[in-house]
């Protein structure tokens, strides 16, 4: 039999078809002999010689529902003890399917229980290739399920789903240790989800199988768990491992809330509801709230930081209107609406002077109040002092309440946390500003409703003639605005009563105040940020975007403290901006800040946030003492273009608060033509500068030695010169042809070279030479995640020797006043834009 399989025949014919399935029908035991001479070639071509028949000859499929090939598929299954046979069958099926296009072929297939019977069949799984193959067939069923198709893989009893083998088979492997298996069966239920088949949605939700999604949640509160102990750890242990694994975690999570987002818009309303409920009982209410009011309990499995950047991703990914106002609301709550009183804070503090990343121990056992009471604002039935007037709010620093609304806790983090808490709480302002499922109602409570957005409401309601609408549109006193937002807050602060057990009422939790009060709560926290010396710049350009975007227009919608706070905090970066002219790099000053002037505007005139929310969890870091000395040209340099950014930020903001459009490049004067009477034009040098084998002139040259290499002492004519803002140390090699000439062999910058005297040789000249340009200008591509990565530049050390005290003098003095010509030219350049009033 053996010999006569391999005899020459029309490989796609229909008698290769008919002799394969005669030859198969003969077999009686699958053994290690004859299992790969026949049986696995035979399934193989069997499956080729129908996909081929399916696109030629309709003939070919015929001829094996005549034969019923299926059944002879699962003898030979029944008779083989080799696993190979098994791969080799499931593979050969999944192709069958994955590649008919005939709707007749499909509906065979399906039909006389074959395909059941192999999905419950009883196969080896601890054999990872099998399970693989398994899940790879699974899912090829579910890619060619209708509304007809699905009604042959169910049982039904009075019109009920009792069966359905490949959605209970699949969802068994739903929390597989391997991600691949995972995606599969995810894939394969959104299939299901997506047929739309009402009897088998009533299957899927019913009491014995809605498991599945509470159990989803479950998973993915594990993950969350896990991902707030990776971050903690991170900062004991910041290691390129450390971030690829918050990274990876970090995908599972939105891959799994992108997979809750796709089952709810399959339109299965029990669904949505399973979902939200259990978003909202396994994780937000219990885990992520608690976590953002408590203090650094080693107990709170969930950290801060972790709850921000997820309440972030919920919102963002989880598109459903009644999730999103739920959660909006639910901040209108304190921290004892959420935990038990044995587990309850005090609320607003948090232990130590600093907040800490995640749940890190803060060393001390005191306590100090997060700056929460400078948000109590006319508060009635309250303790605290009445009539707080909204000018007093920045500098008011005492507790109005023991029981402070989430909302508050996260403005407070703006005023006074971390820089890692300001920008996760920032984050969710944003998150929270751009959820379209969001009422505008909602955002208008929060204090975040964009003032544009406000108006255009009005306006429309003053035209149509709905209410008082011309006269909100010009008070934002009314009280049928009050009126209308507190019902709305009512009604999802009952609903978070009635379904949740959270008890917490509007009146109790803020006050039912004008939304312009929550408003300037919001302006107040944010002028704060933007006034604030420790936080790192990319933190306050998050600031300065969400500020933009409640204030849209000019100088009118700025409170007159919130003006004079942002001017004085304007003039003394100004301040500090002009001793850089005078620092260590003035000749890349201009250049740093031209660069970050476009950014900045780009930034704040965003339509969006320029970072996703989990760079809160891996904030952009700087370079630390770890890699360079806090005194050396590097960390002048990031100090430097810190500085920068800051300084861009309010002018940019103080433009803007004049009502006027930012321009696309910042005010600075033209370079001036080199004067007649410099160094750099009696030595004969161009606009292009110096390069190594630049001839020069020698005038005014100073002839010394250096030794760059132990022990190989080198004699050199020393200049140093300035053009405009740039500026160079020269070492040159006079030529011996050519009198009072000499080629550069050596430049280096001008700027922070802190030229000095030695105090035992008074011919030795000491320079530092810093770097040439600054290698964390440009951040990584990835967003900034993570520890910055750079090659460390040390400074270097010139000793230069030269003739007599009168010559090493000489060239001091020479530095000294190129250094200063440097510095003038730097500082007349940017006059215009560290003028305010220019």
């Amino acid at each position: 039999m053996w010999f006569s399989f391999w005899r020459s025949r029309d490989r796609f014919s229909l008698d290769e078809l008919r002799y394969l399935t005669d030859q198969l029908q003969k077999v009686q035991i699958v053994n290690e002999v004859n299992k790969k001479d026949f049986v696995i070639e035979a399934l193989r071509s069997i499956a080729e010689l129908l996909t081929y028949g399916d696109q030629h000859d309709s003939s070919f499929f015929e001829f094996f529902m005549e034969k019923q090939v299926m059944g002879e598929f699962i003898r030979i299954l029944k008779i083989s003890k080799t696993v190979t046979v098994s791969l080799q069958l499931l593979q050969t099926i999944s192709i069958m399917i994955q590649n008919l296009k005939s709707e007749h072929a499909i509906y065979y297939m399906f039909s006389n229980e074959h395909v059941n019977y192999l999905i419950t069949y009883s196969f080896d799984f601890h054999n990872e290739e099998l399970l693989s193959y398994y899940i790879s067939f699974l899912r090829a069923i579910s890619g060619k399920l209708d509304r007809n198709t699905i009604s042959l893989l169910v049982k039904t009893r009075d019109e009920e789903v009792v069966s359905f083998p490949l959605y209970v088979e699949a969802i068994r492997f739903s929390f597989h240790e391997e991600s691949m298996v995972r995606t599969a069966v995810r894939a394969l239920t959104l299939n299901v989800y997506h047929v739309g088949d009402e009897f088998v949605n009533k299957f899927v939700t019913s009491a014995s199988h809605s498991d599945y999604f509470s159990n989803l949640v479950s998973f993915f509160r594990e993950q969350c768990i896990n991902l707030s102990k990776l971050v903690s750890d991170c900062p004991k242990n910041p290691c390129s491992e450390s971030v690829s694994a918050i990274l990876a975690t970090v995908d599972e999570i939105e891959d799994n809330l992108y997979y809750f987002s796709d089952v709810i818009s399959a339109g299965i309303p029990v669904v949505g509801r399973l979902i939200t409920d259990n978003i909202m009982q396994l994780l937000i209410l219990p885990l992520l709230f608690p976590a953002l009011q408590m203090d650094n309990d080693s107990n709170m499995k969930i950290g801060a930081v972790t709850s921000l950047y997820l309440l972030c991703c919920i919102l963002r990914i989880v598109k459903i209107k009644d999730l999103a106002n739920t959660i909006a609301a639910a901040l209108f709550c304190p921290l004892e609406a959420f935990v038990p009183d044995s587990e309850a804070k005090l609320n607003g503090y948090v232990s130590g002077n600093d907040f800490t990343h995640e749940n890190e121990e803060s060393g001390t056992d005191s306590v100090t109040p997060v700056n929460a009471g400078q948000l109590c604002l006319d508060i009635p039935n309250k303790d605290c002092s009445s009539q707080v007037h909204p000018e007093d709010i920045i500098t008011e620093k005492n507790f109005c309440s023991s029981h402070l609304p989430l909302r508050e806790t996260l403005l407070s983090y703006i005023t006074d946390g971390d820089d890692v808490r300001a920008l996760g709480s920032l984050s969710v302002l944003a998150t929270l500003l751009q959820t379209k499922e969001l009422d505008e109602s909602m955002l208008d409570v929060l204090g975040i409703l964009p003032q544009r957005k406000q108006h255009k409401k009005l306006l429309l309601q003053a035209l149509v003639g709905e209410g008082l609408g011309e006269e909100q549109l010009f008070s934002f006193e009314s009280g049928s605005i009050r009126d209308g937002v507190a019902s709305e807050i009512d009604g999802y602060l009952q609903k978070l009563k009635e379904e949740y057990g959270v008890s917490c009422s509007f009146a109790g939790a803020g006050t039912r105040a004008s939304p312009r009060i929550y408003r300037h709560q919001v302006l107040d926290a944010l002028v704060s940020l933007l006034c604030r010396s420790n936080i790192s710049a990319e933190t306050l350009w998050d600031g300065g975007w969400l500020l933009r975007q409640l204030l849209p227009y000019s100088e009118a919608e700025f409170k007159s403290h919130h003006l004079k706070l942002l001017k004085d905090s304007y003039r003394n970066c100004t301040s500090f901006l002009l001793q850089e002219t005078k620092g260590i790099w003035p000749d890349l000053l201009i250049t740093v800040l031209c660069d970050e002037w476009k950014k900045c505007k780009r930034a704040i005139e965003a339509s969006s946030p320029r970072k996703e929310p989990k760079c809160i969890l891996l904030p952009f870091q700087k370079l630390t003492s770890e890699d360079i000395p806090a005194e050396s040209s590097l960390a002048s340099g990031e100090r430097m273009s810190e500085l920068v950014k800051v300084f861009v930020l309010l002018h940019q903001l103080q433009i803007f608060s004049l009502g006027r459009a930012l321009p696309e490049q910042p005010s600075i004067l033209p370079p001036i033509d080199i004067p007649e009477m410099s160094r750099a034009t009696a030595a004969g040098l161009d606009v292009s500068g110096p390069r190594p084998g630049t001839e020069i002139r020698l005038v005014n040259a100073l002839p010394c030695r250096i030794a760059f290499e132990r022990g190989k002492e080198r004699h050199f004519c020393f200049l140093a010169v300035s053009m405009g803002t740039s500026g160079w140390v020269l070492l040159s090699e006079e030529l011996p042809l050519k009198q009072n000439y000499g080629v550069v062999r050596v430049s280096a910058p001008l700027a922070g070279t802190n030229p000095r005297i030695d105090d035992k040789h008074s011919r030795w000249l000491h320079l530092r030479i810093r770097p040439s340009t600054l290698p964390f200008s440009d951040p990584p591509k990835s967003g900034g995640l993570g520890k910055m990565r750079i090659k460390t530049l040390v400074d270097g050390r010139w000793t230069l020797a030269f003739r007599d005290n009168e010559s090493c003098k000489t060239a001091l003095s020479m530095i000294l006043e190129e250094i200063n010509l440097q510095s003038s030219e730097a500082e007349r350049r940017l006059k215009p834009v560290l003028d305010l009033e220019l």
